[in-house]
């Protein structure tokens, strides 16, 4: 027969034994969720001088989403056109396009912020009317920007919209200058309109003809 004090001490080590199997157990089925992507946002277009809040949302491999704050490292492809602190708040410094990068752990995300001139008074495309050749044929376009208290126009093109008429048949390449590329079913004679739009402190639209020829 065991003694009282035998049994006990028997007692009290199946307890530890067991609450010791039931920690293992708990830690098997709780395992901290894993970062696996981040959304950053907005993707946002500001007048430079102005600012917009940057997020960082992250989506764990449970399914599960988090707002990302302290820890997060952010960054932009380019400081001079928008720049962005620590709290990814970013600034517009000069006109043009900046990716906005916010990395967590191993993880990253992106979003892309343009940056427009805040003070035009009227937009122009050079040129006004322009000929192209079919099946292949291209010209380009040029968005130049009127600005208070600047005697040259600003270039504007690879952050202005541009849109052609004739979709169809015509193909827009954004870029400084931007370029058409007319289709085997661009018919010579026919002429197609050329749009930009940029917007500012207002949105301004400007237009210019495109004759295609043989």
């Amino acid at each position: 027969m065991l003694s009282r004090k035998k049994k006990f001490q028997l007692v009290a080590a199946f307890a530890t034994l067991l609450l010791f199997a039931l920690g293992v157990g708990c830690n098997g089925f709780f395992v901290d969720p894993v970062l696996t992507s981040i959304t950053v946002g907005p993707t946002a277009t500001i007048n430079q001088g102005a600012t917009v809040q940057e997020s960082a949302i992250g989506t764990y491999n449970d399914g599960s989403t988090k707002a990302l704050g302290s820890g997060v490292q952010w960054s932009s492809s380019a400081s001079t056109t928008a720049s962005v602190n620590s709290s990814g708040l970013v600034t517009g410094n000069s006109v043009g396009t900046a990716t906005i990068t916010a990395a967590f752990q191993a993880t990253s995300g992106t979003s892309s912020i343009t940056v427009n001139l805040g003070n035009v008074t009227a937009l122009k495309i050079s040129p006004t009317t322009a000929s192209i050749k079919t099946n292949g044929g291209t010209q380009t376009f040029t968005a130049l920007a009127t600005v208070t208290g600047d005697s040259n126009p600003v270039d504007v093109s690879s952050t202005a919209t541009w849109t052609v008429s004739d979709t169809t048949n015509f193909t827009i390449t954004q870029g400084d200058p931007v370029t058409i590329t007319a289709g085997a079913g661009a018919t010579p004679g026919n002429t197609v309109t050329v749009t930009a739009t940029y917007s500012s402190t207002t949105t301004f639209t400007a237009t210019a003809s495109l004759t295609v020829t043989q």
